[in-house]
């Protein structure tokens, strides 16, 4: 009868243990949702007031986990100004159209193109994760913003 409760409980703590291990992540669908809030918060309050919310990290609804966004200016031909970024403020104001992750992919043209094509989907690529600080592999969900700008977020794949 002992063995018995002693595997009960064990079990227990094993599903309790589950969940949170497969929700340290964001996931796609996550990812996707969090760009709806965006877009819902763009058009009610405008550029200024979510820009400040994406890049404040207290902001809960935009940062959860390893998930925020992040929104670039399209207006300029030939630059992709980031306007807004949840994990790294330093971004914020430079030209990125040139930025190469390690493989030698232009992430930024290549949402570019998506944006301007179909208005949204998904590019792979890889990029520090805010959790770890290291190098991961990234895919990020980006969508066309208002006239001018995208946003994107992304999911870092498990190892």
């Amino acid at each position: 009868m002992l063995r018995i409760i002693a595997f009960l409980a064990v079990a227990t703590l094993l599903s309790v243990a589950s969940p949170a291990a497969e929700s340290e992540f964001g996931s796609r669908d996550e990812a996707v949702a969090m760009v709806n809030r965006v877009q819902e918060m763009f058009k009610k309050e405008g550029a200024e007031a979510t820009f400040k919310a994406v890049s404040d990290k207290s902001t809960k609804e935009f940062h959860d986990r390893d998930l925020y966004p992040f929104i670039y200016d399209l207006s300029v031909p030939g630059q992709l100004i980031c306007v807004a970024h949840g994990a790294r403020p330093m971004l914020i104001g430079k030209n990125l159209i040139d930025l190469k992750d390690q493989d030698g992919k232009y992430m930024g043209r290549e949402m570019i193109v998506l944006v301007h094509g179909v208005g949204y989907g998904w590019v792979d690529y890889k990029f520090p994760n805010p959790v770890t600080n290291k190098i991961e592999d990234k895919s990020a969900y980006v969508e066309k913003l208002g006239d001018k700008y995208f946003v994107g977020v992304g999911v870092y794949k498990e190892n």
